[in-house]
């Protein structure tokens, strides 16, 4: 069986009200976004094993989550977590506003829908820190074989086709997508026709964008993975579910406790809890539960379960610095507003690209520390860096669900971080003021020509978020690792997490088409382990 997102036969039936929810199954998933979505499908796909998906937020069903162009509109809404940072030395002392999507999908229901695999390196990374090939870059073609829907090029070894994921290319780019692959290409940058694929075995390059967009429609993960079996009796999906901590018996974590419309339930799993809460919120319940760092669980008088002091630590962002340019004329907006990526590398002798750019059609308004005015209608380069070097944590401000987490990005702290953002916004405004944009555009508006100290201010007083929190629950085999290989938290039994925060390092671009890649392995391995069939269809090898 392979899921489809476009089965017509697929019920539109909402999730199950609290009154008609059981307390015990077979298998609790906690969180509904990118890899959660994943795990459940899959662990619930063969009708045998009952699966519990919770999700602190509600439905999908809004027009600013199905209308691909309506996603800035969610970024503060109902439908974000809505976390800032602490006032960050590095940025001017400035609080970045960090949105996490809330509600059936997580971040793929908010998000601008950019399919990014990840680089090669990422890969290879992962396997290297994780001691394991399977999470390494010829192993994990195989998953995105399996979960592809590629509409473009056939390319056996690298994509696939009828896989649950639809992944698709504008059929029309506006023209200024195409005006930044005809600069990329005259300053030397080679241009892709994917920037999937072959481009990410490489030292980076340009192309049209890939996107979760189908008939004018976003495709969320939820969508895609969970959305064909919710008529399923084995599969039970509660929305407006806030999970509060884990249940132990001894070091085996028995299930958990929700606070579901305001009443506090406890849900018991038979045989495995997978947290996949993202990179904030599976911090907080594994410190609150305590797991996590001794010292900082003893100051807020909780119980220490199991001493993990790598949870909550190596915190990791994309950053972004917006250069805008001011149109000549009003111009259309394609999809997602983004139809353009390009990767680089800042200098020539790394591994892998550090510059990462998703061009964006229309005016990001610069933060108003910057003192810039932003054209009415222009076009901004969402410009930043792909592999900081900068690593933050996540503080308890308390021992309650209510209590916030402090989250203390310290982007910027890296010497290495600034050199590569000064290169990152050089190459923008080489591309940006080339002549293959002159036709469409007046001028600069951001940040303009500048010195160099200028220009770090520049940096300091735009940077924004790319929304791409992870690594705070590391995947690795040293003292401030969270997860082993098998995504199986250390020295605590019956608990996996499958998220962005078991990256050992951000991967290269936007992290939602990883996190698929960790909720199938996650899947994989928790199937094996209780001996499940395996319906996906296998992972064939690169022919």
């Amino acid at each position: 069986m392979k899921l489809n997102s476009h089965d017509q036969n697929a019920p539109e039936n909402p999730p199950t009200p609290q009154r008609e929810v059981g307390d015990v199954f077979d298998f609790i998933v906690c969180g509904a976004g990118s890899s959660g979505s994943v795990v459940a499908a899959r662990l619930a796909e063969d009708g045998n094993a009952s699966v519990l998906l919770l999700e602190a937020g509600g439905d999908d069903a809004a027009e600013t989550v199905t209308n691909p162009a309506q996603w800035p509109l969610n970024l503060g809404s109902s439908r974000d977590w809505g976390f800032v940072g602490q006032p960050t030395p590095g940025l001017d002392g400035r609080r970045l506003p960090l949105s996490m999507g809330k509600g059936l999908g997580g971040g793929s229901s908010i998000n601008v829908m950019v399919w990014a695999r990840g680089h090669k390196g990422d890969w290879d990374h992962f396997a290297a820190e994780a001691g394991d090939d399977a999470w390494g870059y010829q192993s994990i073609l195989g998953y995105y074989r399996r979960i592809e829907d590629w509409q473009g090029a056939p390319d056996p070894t690298r994509r696939g086709m009828g896989g649950p994921a639809y992944v698709a290319q504008p059929q029309a780019p506006q023209p200024i997508a195409e005006a930044l692959l005809s600069a990329a290409s005259t300053i030397g940058i080679p241009v892709y026709d994917s920037p999937n694929g072959e481009m990410m075995e490489a030292p980076g390059g340009a192309s049209i964008a890939e996107l979760r967009i189908r008939d004018g429609k976003r495709e969320s993960v939820f969508g895609s993975y969970v959305s064909p079996l919710m008529s399923r009796p084995n599969l039970t999906v509660l929305t407006n579910a806030l999970v509060t901590r884990l249940i132990f018996d001894g070091k085996r974590v028995t299930g958990i406790e929700v606070l579901v419309d305001d009443r506090l339930r406890q849900f018991t799993a038979r045989c495995e809890t997978v947290l996949s809460l993202g990179a904030i919120n599976t911090p907080k319940v594994l410190m609150q539960s305590g797991i996590g760092p001794e010292d900082e669980l003893q100051a807020h008088g909780i119980p220490v379960v199991q001493h993990l002091p790598g949870v909550g630590r190596n915190h990791q962002d994309h950053l972004a610095f917006g250069c805008t340019w001011a149109y000549r004329k009003p111009e259309a907006v394609g999809g997602s507003g983004c139809e353009a990526k390009l990767y680089w590398k800042s200098e020539s002798r790394l591994a892998q690209p550090d510059i990462l750019q998703c061009q964006l059609e229309f005016a990001v308004p610069s933060p108003i520390e910057t003192g810039l005015e932003t054209p009415q209608h222009g076009w901004t380069m969402f410009n930043g860096l792909a592999q900081p070097k900068s690593r933050g944590r996540l503080r308890l401000s308390g021992p309650n669900t209510n209590d916030p987490i402090l989250i203390e990005p310290n982007s910027l702290s890296a010497p290495e971080d600034m050199a590569a953002a000064l290169a990152a916004v050089e190459l923008c405004r080489e591309l940006g003021n080339s002549d293959a944009f002159t036709p469409l555009v007046t001028g600069e508006a951001a940040p303009g020509a500048r010195y160099r100290s200028g220009t770090i201010d520049f940096i300091r007083r735009s940077a924004v978020t790319y929304w791409h929190q992870s690594c705070t629950a590391k995947m690795g085999r040293d003292s401030m690792s969270v997860v082993d290989n098998e995504l199986k938290v250390y020295g605590v039994d019956g608990l996996r997490i499958a998220d962005s925060s078991i990256m050992p390092r951000i991967t290269t671009g936007n992290t939602m088409a990883p996190c698929v890649v960790i909720g199938e392995r996650a899947a994989d391995l928790i199937r094996k382990m209780h001996s499940l069939p395996d319906l996906s269809g296998g992972l064939t090898q690169p022919t």
